[in-house]
């Protein structure tokens, strides 16, 4: 059984730093992309970022240069350094990673960690 679990959330004020990890286990061969979304109070989920298993990345424009995304492929985990945190990064982010576990290629989801940013 594939797992994705995620940790780092917290409350930071306004302007402040988190990192978020996100590590899977399991029967796992190989993965393709992991990566962050997350969902506001009240709105829909959106991406935040990605990253293929050769290192190319994607942002959402609202985080660009505030937010990075890095892999250790070896673990299988995947980070989000958040920083320059705003009020409007409230929300909870949720990890996700497109693999391999023996059938086919699909995606699994974490069970979401929350972000509270206070002004």
């Amino acid at each position: 059984q594939v797992q994705l679990v995620e940790s780092g959330g917290g409350l930071v004020q306004a302007g402040g730093s988190l990192r978020l990890s996100c590590a899977a286990s399991g029967r796992i061969f190989s993965i393709t992309v992991m990566g962050w979304y997350r969902q506001p109070p009240g709105k829909q989920r959106e991406l935040v970022a990605s990253i293929t298993s050769g290192g190319t990345t994607n942002y959402a424009d609202s985080v660009k240069g505030r937010f990075t995304i890095s892999r250790d492929n070896a673990q299988n985990t995947v980070y989000l350094q958040m920083s320059s945190l705003e009020p409007e990064d409230t929300a909870v982010y949720y990890c996700y990673a497109d693999l391999y576990g023996g059938s086919r290629y699909t995606y699994y989801w974490g069970q979401g960690t929350q972000v509270t940013v206070s002004s």
